[in-house]
């Protein structure tokens, strides 16, 4: 993943004319293709991120270990020699992942450091050729993710720091800064090996990383999706690909105000680290990261959360433990997550929320023990029912402070007792009498007239 790369994206997308995110190139409107392509991420809510590779060896972090000169490039590379994938069985991998209540996977097909989890016929460096391995470790993932009926992402690095023909090898050790012949040799690789990826597999996803060092013309980002689209028309790409992407990716923070882009998903880790790293036991707890998958869903995004893999394939305890704890709530809540779109601004409820297709169901979110009745402000609708979602419990409310005079609506109290609230997040559903109606104004005063 990017790390402080933030200032150099900015620069690069200014200097790209290319067209924006959700736009077509030739019109600049948001086209029925893309709505029929983007229906299944929009739906999915939850995908999985697996960042896998011969870094978990020494649990480094993944590639940029070497390029900030952290340690030598040929000692990172050392690695190689320790990645076994002995104990790697993707059936146990993708049943985790579909138990979690994830509905796509995402897996680092090649990190910046070069290495390919397949056995590329473009480049000699893969788990294939350079490691104890010594077999493909993609396909069998690929076959499983498959039979379980799931949705399959290729992450792929854009830069190969490890390339001869690329130029920049480190933050400090260049290998050329004007050489077409040798640039245009590199493109040729990196569309080789994404045309290995998109004709043996076909993917439903391209999840693009390491745009930020060129320009959309020098990666050539319009040939790159032409190329996957050709023969696999229906495939998603995310916005790492100066401009022509179809949906956004912020990474770590939760986004404060929800993004522009019409589609978006917050990449995260369960701890400090993308890869797996001996010495990382800074484990977010399953309720801080269920509340931040329940505010990506207040906001009308997805969550892709990271498992790093060790290097003989199986996954730390403490991360099956996430998932597992992932799938017990999704599984309670699954009515209040995937049929949703975004909720009512922030300012109508302290927690989150979000609202079924047709409008009239609003789900509240209570990563919090209420400290007596929960309120809503500003609904005008009729309250039909409200109950506790994946209990049924129904639920006495009351509407205060409305007055016959006022346009303004009351306030709605729901009583949430401890017995009905889920061990993690417990989630309430108010039935409306129809689309969700709001006041938004500063409220109103008594007048002679």
């Amino acid at each position: 993943m990017r790390k402080n790369k933030i200032i150099g994206l900015f620069a690069a997308l200014l200097a790209v004319s290319g067209p924006l995110l959700g736009q077509t190139p030739a019109t600049g409107q948001v086209d029925a293709q893309k709505e029929k392509r983007m229906e299944w991420f929009k739906e999915a809510k939850l995908g999985i991120f697996i960042h896998w590779g011969i870094y978990a060896v020494n649990g480094v972090s993944e590639s940029w270990s070497f390029f900030n000169n952290y340690l030598p490039y040929e000692e990172y590379m050392k690695q190689a020699e320790g990645f076994t994938a002995s104990k790697y069985d993707p059936k146990k991998w993708v049943d985790l992942i579909q138990e979690s209540g994830a509905r796509y996977a995402v897996i680092t097909t090649k990190h910046h450091d070069g290495v390919a989890l397949w056995n590329t016929k473009a480049g000699d460096l893969s788990v294939v050729k350079s490691t104890p391995a010594k077999r493909d470790v993609l396909a069998p993932f690929v076959e499983e993710v498959r039979k379980h009926d799931l949705k399959l992402g290729f992450y792929y690095s854009l830069l190969d720091w490890s390339h001869p023909d690329y130029p920049n090898k480190t933050r400090t050790e260049v290998r050329y800064k004007d050489d077409p012949e040798r640039w245009n040799r590199f493109v040729k690789f990196n569309f080789a090996q994404l045309s290995e990826l998109n004709k043996t597999w076909k993917p439903d996803l391209y999840w693009f990383d390491g745009d930020w060092e060129q320009s959309a013309e020098r990666w050539n980002s319009k040939g790159i999706v032409d190329l996957l689209r050709s023969d696999n028309p229906n495939v998603i790409i995310n916005s790492r690909i100066q401009g022509y992407g179809d949906y956004a990716t912020p990474e770590q923070g939760v986004p404060v105000v929800r993004p522009q882009d019409k589609y978006w998903e917050l990449c995260m880790t369960m701890n400090d680290s993308w890869g797996y790293q001996h010495s990382d036991s800074n484990y977010k707890t399953p309720q801080i990261l269920l509340r931040t998958f329940v505010d990506c869903l207040s906001m009308g995004g997805n969550l892709l959360l990271d498992i790093g893999p060790k290097e003989d394939g199986t996954i730390p305890d403490e991360q099956v433990a996430i998932l597992k704890e992932f799938g017990r709530w999704i599984n309670k809540h699954k009515e209040a997550v995937y049929e949703t779109r975004a909720g009512i601004p922030a300012e109508h409820f302290q927690g989150y929320t979000t609202l079924n297709e047709a409008g009239d169901i609003l789900y509240l979110y209570l990563p919090y023990r209420p400290n007596g009745p929960i309120e809503v402000k500003g609904l005008m609708n009729k309250v039909n029912r409200v109950w506790v979602v994946g209990n049924g419990t129904m639920l006495p409310y009351k509407v205060h402070n409305k007055n016959y005079w006022s346009e303004v609506p009351g306030n709605l109290y729901i009583d949430v007792p401890e017995r009905v609230q889920d061990e993690n997040i417990t989630v309430i559903a108010v039935l409306l009498d129809g689309p969700v109606k709001l006041y938004r104004g500063v409220g109103q005063v008594i007048s002679s007239n």
